[in-house]
């Protein structure tokens, strides 16, 4: 499944120049990482807050009754990676993206966009922590977004764990 989503991926992955981290690794790392954190459901279902979700967490236009095919949950998952990417670097410093951003960390922060929003995310302590340089700050503060709904999840706690180690990779 990895290398099939990743193909899908990098098929669909606009061409960013200057981009220090490549589009390759950072898929390398965030399409398995995004999609074992989000799951897969072929149905659409109502997440722990009530929102129509389906396949990898994606949530616009589903309605009740839908249904996607494995390939198509793939080929969301990887569109959905790469455009809030491309939306949560536009919070990152031109130094941040040189010499911040490994694939691990990138991909650490563009999870926590997935689940809260690409602006959410790019306005957060986490990003403002990284933009400063306070590498270790910006991944602790990763751990903060663990709530959905006002109520504090048990996934949620999980998740920005494993996010909060991916990001400290290599410090």
């Amino acid at each position: 499944m990895k290398a099939q989503l990743l193909a899908l991926a990098m098929s669909a992955a606009p061409v960013v120049h200057g981009d220090v981290v490549s589009t390759a690794d950072f898929l390398e790392v965030a399409v398995p990482f995004i999609a074992e954190n989000e799951g897969k459901r072929n149905h659409a279902y109502q997440d722990v807050v009530g929102v129509w979700t389906i396949c990898y967490g994606s949530t616009r236009g589903v309605k009740p009754g839908d249904y996607k095919t494995d390939e198509e949950c793939d080929a969301l998952l990887a569109a959905e990676i790469l455009e809030y990417r491309e939306n949560l670097h536009k919070f990152f410093t031109e130094d941040t993206i040189a010499r911040r951003l490994t694939p691990e960390r990138d991909t650490a922060y563009v999870d926590l966009a997935i689940n809260v929003g690409w602006g959410t995310a790019g306005k957060s302590t986490a990003t403002r922590r990284l933009n400063a340089g306070d590498i270790r700050g910006g991944c602790v503060a990763l751990t903060w977004y663990n709530k959905a709904g006002g109520k504090i999840w048990r996934g949620l706690v999980t998740r920005r764990a494993k996010a909060k180690v991916l990001c400290l990779k290599g410090l």
